[in-house]
């Protein structure tokens, strides 16, 4: 159903300051914490003395303290001590790999011995002061796939943010479709076009006029196990679109880190990194309030399809050109998730030697 054996964005680092968090992440239930030093941990949420999640209780002196009756437990996943109890002969429970990282924690749900925090994307805009950050979290009822297809298939903007960042020349633009290895590109490129609001405002903000004629693009690109990174922006028409110059227009990266929880539930992590006005902290507030409205619209769309697709699961459902970011991204996740299995299987027993 997922990838088990890659990183993904369990949390922001503001989430585990001081308190344990509980959350699921690939069916896998974890309780996240810090240690005495401030270092980021997850083990399993599971109590070893009666299974109360761990993440209920509270962090002392770098230890998870059970709230049902105090046992604590080290970051290591081994039992460390409980009031008039004597338990270090315990077995460990779970462990996790965690990485703090780019202004998140990010946790490997699958084999531990293959934890490479080298395998983590490297996302230059964190960090960068010539970049500005602002995101949020959702929680989402439905499959990670649902979405995965709906952010490589940005037609549905015309319908579902009319409003914002919608318009009809999204659906009479072509966009063309490719896979690089096991990343898979969408792209989309409009020319002479008026800005939708979302980008009126975003030209306002970078000092241009919004009551013109604009180039806009988008770039999805997803890359395993489930993120999708989107290039957007408007630039003034004829200044070069999407290679204008800075001064000539709005540039952006919608950030979306999808995360399952369950078969049919995600974490959502979205956000936009922008190159202008990077220091305004106003506009990124202004900016991350109408970005949670607009993927707010996209999560009331996505509940309904999934309760829909749970109810008649013996419909096949129709594909159109529209839809090849999202069958891609499929196949590619399809492809190494065989490859996973096929890893983990275990090997055949040798064929016994024939009687001579």
């Amino acid at each position: 159903m997922f990838l088990k054996n890659t990183w993904y964005v369990a949390a922001k680092p503001e989430d585990i300051d001081g308190k344990p968090l509980g959350r699921t992440i690939c069916g896998e239930p974890m309780a996240f914490f810090r240690s005495e030093g401030g270092q980021a941990a997850a083990v399993e949420d599971f109590c070893p003395h009666r299974g109360a999640p761990l993440s209920l209780g509270f962090v002392k002196d770098g230890k998870l303290v059970c709230g049902y009756h105090g046992l604590e437990m080290g970051c290591e996943g081994k039992t460390v001590a409980m009031p008039g109890q004597r338990v270090r002969g315990f077995p460990a429970i779970k462990k996790f790999a965690v990485v703090e990282r780019y202004g998140f924690i990010w946790v490997w749900p699958g084999d531990q011995a293959m934890a490479d925090p080298a395998l983590i994307p490297t996302f230059e805009w964190f960090d960068n002061p010539a970049w500005a950050y602002g995101g949020g979290l959702y929680n989402i009822a439905c499959d990670y796939r649902l979405m995965i297809d709906n952010l490589m298939d940005l037609t549905h903007e015309t319908y579902v943010h009319a409003n914002s960042i919608g318009q009809k020349e999204i659906d009479e633009s072509p966009c063309t479709t490719k896979t690089e290895g096991d990343n898979v590109v969408t792209s989309r490129y409009m020319s002479g076009i008026m800005a939708p609001p979302f980008w009126q405002m975003a030209l306002r903000a970078n000092d241009l006029p919004d009551d013109g004629p604009v180039d806009r693009w988008q770039i999805c690109r997803f890359t395993p196990p489930s993120h999708v990174l989107i290039e957007v922006g408007v630039a003034l028409a004829g200044k070069g679109g999407y290679h204008a110059a800075p001064q000539d227009k709005a540039y952006s990266v919608v950030v979306d880190f999808i995360t399952p929880e369950t078969e049919t539930s995600i974490h959502y992590f979205w956000g936009m990194a922008r190159q202008f006005k990077p220091q305004d902290a106003a506009l990124t507030a202004s900016i991350r309030e109408g970005q949670g409205a607009i993927f707010a619209e996209d999560r009331e769309m996505l509940e309904r399809q999934q309760k829909n697709l749970l109810a008649q699961p013996e419909r096949a459902l129709l594909m159109l050109n529209i839809d090849a970011g999202g069958v891609q991204s499929r196949r590619v996740l399809d492809r190494l998730m065989a490859q996973e299995r096929a890893q983990s299987a275990p090997a055949p027993a040798p064929a016994p030697t024939p009687a001579p």
